[in-house]
């Protein structure tokens, strides 16, 4: 048997270069987000909300390094949650899968709701959105015409995925340049340096204003999409070098771009948009914030571009999640963890059940979520739930396979895989209780799926669920939920856990579920046998 690191990548063709890895990246961390991060932040942190960036750049960051490693390691299709399968076995490998499926499934609908939030320029989707409690969200008719762009959207993907693909990286030059054009044409034209004191403060809401924007506002949400690069290492031509530097450079630019948005969002508010307090003030009501305040200052034409952006990049950002959720789909059921139904495709390779259950997912998420912004922190929570395996996945493969080829060998490895579990923690922390009870709710209903599809035989794959690899899995998450309930971004009027302390206890709870799970992982002998049987599907189309 060839050991892991020997195996061979039958299929892949090693033609990407640096250019070609760093905007793969770039083009999915700039999406959406930048349409309402700024002023999601600004209303949570006051203009601390720079500081909220330059935090939520640094945790993904350090995220990003560690899947840096692993991608080059074993590059396979859907590796993020494949990770935690090779390390920790079925149980973790089918829960990991789960949260990857939830993440890329509940993109699309906030994507939707970009888009009409932004159409409320025009008179005649005035009735789409209402203001409740402070938000605009969903009515009835809002809600139809969001079933219909979802559905939308879903058609699109039934297209030849190398049609998709090619449309994608047409529309990524547009995502890039807008956000570029809007910094410069702002920093310009309207730039009042006496906003970043004006209403309550720099720093109104402390540090648990500016942790809170990270993980709620659309920070972390605005910076996720660093691991495309990671999914071309098989096909990099010179990986050991190009990896590190696409992930990093990517997150840096992409950090730098949205530091620059917020810095020129709050320079260019009109005064009569910001009395009061940062919370309430009038500006925190845009319904297209950017395009809105360039109409403001006389800046039609960029206005004009910028409704037309709303449109663009969320279409665009939304058609690949809806293509990404299907094949996690079909991913999991080749591993035999949902019902087989998910690998039947059409003609030109396109996993037609996969698109259709992301399409009724994305459809019920407007009932609980009908807002962009109440969207955003399960999106985000779900999402550094699913990057939380990496770090884990990390320590055992230094552990378990210390002679594995590593195309890009991360420095100090032995301390920053916990450290990236911690950071992936504390944003979940920071998430709080109100997002994070939610998700709770959508990993059980994932575990229906998962134990419905063995009891009911729904898949002829039985995959060995190895509970002993993955016995600290129901205690982190029980423990994690347990820990935001009792801390100061829970519930309770009296935390058990005040702030700053919470975190400490997160971090010694993060620590010892880390060395836990390394410590009961697979065997090494285990870990090369279930890499060298997977089966990379080379599905029409991905070229």
């Amino acid at each position: 048997m060839a050991s892991a690191g020997q195996r061979g990548r039958p299929g892949l063709k090693r033609e990407v270069g640096f250019i070609g890895l760093i905007w793969a990246s770039e083009g999915s961390i700039i999406g959406s987000g930048w349409l309402f991060g700024a002023q999601g932040a600004l209303a949570t942190a006051g203009p601390a909300a720079i500081i909220s960036w330059a935090i939520g750049g640094v945790a993904i960051l350090i995220l990003a390094l560690v899947h840096a490693e692993l991608g080059g390691m074993y590059p396979v299709s859907g590796g993020t949650a494949r990770f935690p399968h090779y390390a920790f076995g079925g149980a973790a490998g089918a829960s990991f899968g789960w949260f990857s499926w939830l993440q890329a499934a509940t993109v699309a609908p906030i994507e939707v709701l970009a888009m009409i939030t932004y159409g409320q320029h025009y008179s005649w989707a005035h009735g789409w959105l209402k203001t409740t409690g402070g938000q605009d969200v969903l009515t009835a008719s809002g809600i139809a015409v969001a079933v219909v762009l979802m559905a939308v959207i879903t058609t699109v993907n039934f297209l030849s995925i190398r049609l998709l693909t090619r449309t994608n990286s047409t529309a990524t030059w547009w995502k890039v340049g807008i956000p570029l054009l809007t910094i410069f044409v702002l920093a310009v034209a309207q730039f009042h340096v006496g906003n970043f004191t004006a209403a309550d403060g720099f720093d109104p809401y402390g540090a648990k204003g500016i942790l809170s924007a990270v993980s709620s506002s659309g920070i972390i949400f605005a910076l996720l999409g660093f691991e495309q690069a990671d999914q071309l290492a098989g096909e990099s031509t010179d990986p050991k070098r190009d990896i590190p530097r696409a992930v990093i450079g990517s997150i840096v630019i992409g950090a730098i771009i949205y530091l620059l948005l917020q810095v020129v969002f709050i320079a260019a508010l009109p005064a009569e948009l910001i009395h009061g307090t940062w919370a309430t003030a009038a500006f925190s009501t845009l319904t297209g914030p950017f395009a809105q305040v360039a109409t403001l200052v006389s800046l039609g034409w960029l206005a004009a571009i910028l409704y037309l952006d709303a449109i663009v990049s969320p279409a665009g950002t939304g058609l690949i999640y809806i293509t990404g959720s299907s094949r996690v789909a079909y991913g999991l059921s080749r591993n035999g963890y949902v019902p087989a139904a998910f690998e039947r495709t059409t003609r030109e390779g396109v996993p037609w059940a996969g698109l259709i259950a992301a399409f009724v997912i994305g459809c019920i998420c407007f009932l609980p979520f009908p807002s962009w912004r109440s969207l955003v922190g399960l999106i985000t929570s779900a999402s550094v739930l699913m990057y939380a395996g990496a770090p884990l996945a990390f320590g055992v493969f230094r552990r378990r396979l210390p002679d594995a080829e590593r195309p890009y060998r991360l420095p100090g490895g032995s301390w920053m895989s916990p450290l990236a579990f911690v950071v992936a923690n504390l944003l979940i922390l920071w998430s709080g209780w109100t997002t994070d009870w939610k998700l709770g709710v959508a990993i059980l209903l994932g575990y229906v799926v998962l134990i419905g599809n063995r009891v009911f035989k729904l898949n002829p794959v039985t995959p060995e669920l190895d509970l002993r690899a993955a016995q600290w899995l129901p205690a982190y998450l029980v423990g994690m939920g347990l820990i935001v309930y009792l801390s100061d971004f829970g519930p309770l009027t009296h935390p058990w856990f005040p702030l700053w302390w919470d975190m400490v206890v997160v971090a010694a709870f993060s620590l010892v579920i880390y060395f836990w799970a390394i410590a009961v992982a697979l065997p090494t002998d285990r870990i090369e046998q279930m890499i060298n049987q997977v089966v990379v599907p080379e599905e029409s189309g991905l070229q």
